[in-house]
């Protein structure tokens, strides 16, 4: 049975209907495969962005925290030199007064001969030597004399050992220091320095060996 243009026409539209459909759903297809794969690489991007942003904030973060501890450390250490001048200049003004105090014993007669006697009879016991030699001011050679009468006795009943005492009439002390005495052994290869200077100084090293002390506390 032969086909008429109306069922020809009718089966061409069916067949374009079809075509037409297949060709939707392959758009579709490929619409939804192409949303799907920018979707997978948009999350990608985002993710890697992500994570470059976080190193980012993570790295700012400790080279702040690296800055804050610097800056504390030089606060710390600025807040410490400025502790550490003030007890200078404390000490020195304490040695400043104390020096001023020992030149004004010096020039007490009845303080100062006394005071002599402790400092020659000191030299004995730290040298313990059967004969040293003095040095003094020239402005003290009498009351240095008198302090070295008294002492010898007293050396010689605690260390049971004889002694004998020169006092040298060649080699001063200079009269600018506050005063004291320094003993020598017989060659003078030994010295005990006890003018009144080095037992300031010496005072002033045990004050700041005790303030190193308290810093490490």
């Amino acid at each position: 049975m032969a086909l008429t243009d109306a069922d020809v026409q009718k089966q061409i539209k069916h067949m374009m209907a079809f075509i037409e459909q297949e060709a939707n759903e392959k758009v579709e297809e490929i619409d939804a495969k192409a949303e799907e794969e920018f979707n997978i690489e948009k999350g990608r991007l985002v993710q890697t962005q992500r994570v470059k942003i976080m190193d980012y904030y993570e790295k700012k973060e400790k080279q702040i925290e690296q800055h804050k501890k610097i800056q504390m450390s030089n606060l710390m250490n600025q807040a410490r030199l400025k502790v550490l001048k003030a007890r200078d200049d404390m000490i020195t003004d304490l040695l400043i007064e104390a020096r001023q105090k020992l030149a004004a014993i010096a020039q007490d007669p009845a303080r100062y001969s006394t005071l002599l006697e402790g400092l020659v009879l000191q030299g004995f016991y730290q040298l313990l030597e059967e004969k040293v030699i003095i040095r003094c001011r020239q402005q003290d050679v009498e009351m240095v004399q008198v302090a070295v009468n008294k002492n010898i006795p007293i050396f010689k009943a605690a260390v049971k050992k004889h002694i004998v005492v020169q006092i040298d009439m060649n080699h001063f002390l200079p009269s600018s220091i506050c005063g004291g005495v320094e003993v020598y052994n017989d060659n003078g290869k030994i010295k005990v320095s006890n003018t009144l200077e080095n037992r300031l100084e010496l005072l002033a090293q045990q004050v700041a060996v005790q303030e190193e002390k308290n810093d490490l506390k």
